[in-house]
């Protein structure tokens, strides 16, 4: 019943699909990497069939616990597609060489990467200014590292003058919690420790009007989608219809795949994906997502990777590394 169910969800873009389906080939497989325990729409077509009636050919799912290992798995010719691979191993891999591009913004997460201040200092963005001579953990060479960066350059706090610590998340919110460190940076668990604690200094949705973007995208190899452009097309749109149906219903029969398909149980999955948020096909081939701010956001990581002594150099820009090309032929099927 509920894959019956998850298949009416995602009838409208496999019919939209559907002329230009009957004329593919109608063989060939194709393997899609992907994260458990990330509940996203797409996981409703996924369980349905979508991807394989719309692509007209079988789809293959392998999971992975690391964008890093999904990139390798690209350059190996094992995936052909990667969903919600992270943006940091994704300009780790094509700052090394590797020749993979960004198909869509898989999921924009800015809530669930950010800086919190120790509540007993009462400081907000409205003193952000009294951070200075104040000690944090951060961790270095990471997307919350360049967060902590960008907000601190926003609200004119002098690095020079703040005591830097390397802490991954779970490490931060241990020493917030131990009055060790004055705020700390991070990201899912660790942040929500964090927040037990303190108070954040922007929302996500603040950050973002700063440019300051915290999202995973689908990416595959520059020459697979040139050789493959309607089928990578195809992906995108039935992903997009699963994203616009989330979005315009969330019902409990939806989310209950999803959190099947994440390997979740419906309350967890319920919780994280209330974060989670999924540009329209029109936002994310505008100027703030992949018309623009994407690739100058990807820049801005990899000088921090750089810096930090993650990788031994950036690309002078990042725009190469986003074809928008499957999107927008995506958005007219």
């Amino acid at each position: 019943m509920i894959k019956r169910t998850a298949c009416a969800f995602v009838a409208g873009a496999v019919m939209a699909l559907g002329a230009q389906t009957a004329a593919a080939d109608g063989h060939g497989e194709i393997t899609v990497g992907y994260f458990l325990e990330w509940p996203m729409p797409f996981l409703a077509a996924k369980a349905s069939g979508a991807y394989d009636e719309a692509l007209g050919m079988k789809v293959n799912w392998v999971s992975f616990e690391t964008g890093t290992a999904m990139s390798a798995a690209m350059a190996s010719g094992d995936v052909q597609i990667s969903v919600s691979q992270g943006v940091p191993p994704f300009v780790v891999a094509t700052s090394g060489g590797q020749d993979i591009q960004v198909i869509d913004v898989a999921v924009s997460y800015s809530e669930n990467d950010n800086c919190v201040v120790a509540e007993a200092l009462e400081i907000d963005k409205d003193s952000a200014g009294e951070l200075a001579g104040k000690k944090v953990a951060v961790p270095l060479g990471t997307a919350a590292h360049y967060g902590f960066l960008r907000q601190m350059d926003h609200f004119g706090v002098d690095l020079a003058s703040l005591q830097i610590v390397d802490m991954a998340p779970p490490e931060g919110a241990a020493a917030l919690s131990q009055g060790a460190v004055d705020f700390a940076c991070g990201w899912g668990g660790g942040l929500a420790r964090m927040k037990e604690y303190g108070n954040v200094l922007l929302t996500g949705a603040e950050k973002q009007e700063l440019g300051i973007l915290v999202f995973d995208v689908t990416s595959a190899p520059a020459s697979y989608i040139a050789e493959n452009s309607e089928t990578v097309a195809k992906f995108a749109a039935v992903t997009a219809a699963a994203n616009a149906e989330w979005k315009a219903n969330g019902s409990d029969e939806m989310l209950a795949v999803i959190a099947e398909q994440s390997g979740m149980d419906i309350e967890a999955a319920r919780s994280s994906i209330s974060t989670f948020e999924f540009p329209s096909v029109e936002e994310q081939l505008s100027e703030a997502w992949l018309g623009g701010n994407a690739a100058s956001f990807m820049k801005g990581v990899a000088d921090v990777f750089v810096e930090a002594g993650s990788i031994d150099s950036a690309l002078d820009s990042y725009e190469d590394a986003v074809n928008t090309g499957p999107l927008t032929a995506a958005s007219s099927m």
